[in-house]
């Protein structure tokens, strides 16, 4: 899995028509295969974080060079943005953790599979 850290901050130029064009780019990433998940953060500051995250490297290619996004990329540097950063890594390991409720570990406790014995 493919890990991009998008680090921004907007001008003041970046009104309605960033917000419109990155609403509709936001959705087609969605859609586009390889697509994993999204994650944006705004900072008190105002510096933005997006984190996105793709299935492969190839997949994150056919992304970056789709011909909508290039406008949008140059219209970010030309207009959009301050300034950004990007950062992309390869994910090397993972590990999850839910805290269970009372209610889900009745609920594994009943699961015929996960009692002991059966």
């Amino acid at each position: 899995m493919i890990v991009v850290l998008f680090f921004s901050r907007l001008t003041e130029q970046a009104g309605d028509e960033y917000v419109a064009t990155d609403q509709r780019l936001m959705e087609k990433a969605r859609t586009a295969p390889g697509f994993v998940k999204v994650k944006s953060f705004t900072a008190a500051d105002g510096e933005r974080l997006t984190i996105v995250w793709w299935k492969d490297a190839e997949t994150l290619r056919a992304w970056r060079e789709d011909p909508e996004h290039r406008a949008a990329q140059a219209k970010g540097r030309a207009l959009w943005y301050r300034y950004f950063d990007m950062e992309v890594a390869e994910v090397v390991r993972e590990s999850h953790h839910a805290r269970q409720t009372p209610e889900a570990a009745v609920e594994l406790a009943d699961a015929p599979s996960l009692r002991s014995g059966s």
